[in-house]
This record gives structure tokens, sequence and C-alpha cells, in this order.
């Protein structure tokens, strides 16, 4: 009982009370610091000859029913192969086994994620030339298309022609935010009711580029996890402005979807490790921590200790 009380009494602190009072965000240990679970990828590209020869962009996971379920983009490993959306599914996270063939055959299809709600499951991706797309699906499995995202300004003129992709949705009291990125230069957010019509909260990014380091050349969201009154926005940047390019997963913490700060720690790994589109699966009482691009690797988090900072 001393222990408990000790370890409560720790993760209390009045230093860690008085920041949220003021409100600092705070970064849980579990939601910020993971480690690998293997040196080798747990997923990649099926190798020369198959119709995903290689992997990239996001793609994304859920855990269903004991079950991984993960959608993923695979093409022939030329830059102007079609991207289509590939299935795969494991019982650990580990071991996959992956779909013969594409869930759509002659769509192009990238940086996807999918979203289970009311009962089906949405997906947001990018088509040819980084125009977000929506489908909708009752298994995950067949997929009907509804089409390029209708996005406006705040006066309700659609947005400049152009590319805005990583498209990354987040649901709560009858409302779909829309997260998205205009040549990386930045994250807009949008919403809407009823995925017909989606405005702009804002003209101007939500989420900016650094002004120097790891992400101050291309940023994009992956992804947004609320923990009690905070959102967690998990996104990839760059400082690099010539390819081949080095990416990093960074996170950054908002009460209101709209004004973010971002983790003083980021990158959550080292940005020579080279790793994009992270992404957390609640796994039980545990996270998995995904990240993505040309290859897939599972981390977990870093068990918890005393810190200056929490």
């Amino acid at each position: 009982m001393r222990v408990l009380l000790f370890l409560l009494c720790l993760r209390t602190s009045p230093a860690l009370v008085a920041q949220q009072s003021a409100g600092v965000p705070p970064f849980p240990q579990d939601l910020v610091s993971f480690k690998s679970v293997r040196l080798e990828p747990v997923f990649a590209g099926a190798g020369e000859g198959h119709w995903d020869a290689k992997i990239r962009e996001r793609g994304w996971v859920l855990k269903e029913n004991n079950q991984f379920r993960m959608w993923y983009t695979g093409y022939d490993g030329t830059r102007h192969g079609i991207k289509r959306l590939g299935y795969a599914t494991s019982k650990d996270g580990l071991t996959w086994s992956r779909r013969a063939l594409p869930l759509i055959d002659d769509v192009w299809l990238e940086d996807m994620m999918v979203l289970r709600q009311g009962g089906r499951y949405l997906m947001v991706a990018e088509g040819r030339g980084d125009q977000a797309q929506l489908l909708s699906s009752e298994d995950g499995l067949q997929w009907k298309q509804h089409g390029a995202l209708d996005v406006r300004l705040m006066n309700g003129d659609r947005i400049p022609p152009g590319p805005y992709g990583t498209p990354t949705l987040y649901y709560e009291d009858g409302v779909f935010n829309l997260f998205y990125e205009r040549r990386d230069a930045g994250v807009w957010l949008a919403k809407s009711r009823d995925l017909k019509v989606w405005t702009n909260v804002s003209d101007e990014p939500v989420l900016k580029l650094g002004a120097t380091g790891y992400d101050r050349v291309m940023i994009a969201m992956n992804q947004i996890v609320k923990r009690g009154d905070w959102y967690y926005g998990y996104y990839h940047g760059t400082s690099s402005a010539t390819k081949p390019r080095k990416w990093c997963v960074c996170v950054a913490a908002s009460k209101d979807l709209v004004h973010w700060t971002k983790f003083d720690k980021n990158p959550l790994q080292p940005v020579e490790q080279n790793k994009s589109s992270g992404i957390v699966v609640k796994d039980g009482a545990t996270l998995k921590f995904f990240t993505m691009h040309d290859r897939v690797e599972m981390h977990e988090p870093v068990a918890w200790k005393r810190s200056s900072n929490q």
C-alpha cells in the first residue's frame, strides 16, 4: 500500500498539477516513449514480381476481435506505378498474413486511415494527384468510393486547386474533424456533420512548420487520440529540403483541436532512424505504436519512470 501511495504521489506531483492548471499540456509517458519490439520490420513489401513489391505512405492498423487488421498501400516499386489498397491480418502484430490481391485493383489509393463509426468503416485516403478521397465499407474489405472530399474555405468557397493530402479523421459529438496538409507546408482543420461538405475552422494551418529543427520543412498529421481533457496529435516532419528525405514522428497536444503545443522532446525517435506515419493502437490495457512508410515497425511503451517534468 505504501508503494502504491508513493507512485500515486509521483504521478500527481505538485509540479504536474500546477502545469495542468496553467494550461500546460501533460505528455503521459505511455503516449510519448516507445521502444522497438524487434530490430527488423514486422511488415514490408512482398518483393519483386508482386503487385505490392514495395509499400509506402501511411497505412492503418485496428485491433478487433483479438486480431490486428492492417490496410496499406502497395505498388510495383516504380515512381509512377499505381498505388493500390492492400490488406493484411495478424494475431500478435508481429507476424502478418497478407491478402494475395489488392482490395481495389484499378484505383489509386495511398496514405489512408480507417475510422470505425456507427457500425461502418470510413476511410479517407489520397487519390491520384494527392486529392483526398472518402470511402465506406460494412466489413473493411468491400469498399464503396464516394469521390474527392469537398473542402471549403471559411467563406464557403472551395479551397484553391492543388494537392490536399494525408487526410485524418477524428469523430466526436456528431462532428467529423478532418485534418489535412497542403504540400506538407502545414496542417489544416475542416469540420463536417454529413461527410459531404467540409468547412475550414481557419484558413490558416492549425499546426505549423517549426521555425528550426526536425519539422521545419514539411509536416503532416497522422492520428488524433484523446486522453482526459487533452487531444494528442501524432504527426511526422522533416528538416530535409532535398530527397531522399529523413522523416521523424512527433506529437503535439491541444484542448480544442485548433491550438496545439508541440512536445518539447520531439521527435519521438532519432531523426537518423527515418521513421514516419506513426499511430498508436489500443491492445487491451496497453498500446502498440506502429511506424510506417517503406516498412512497418512495431513499438511498445517504455515502462513509466519518474522524470523532472512528470
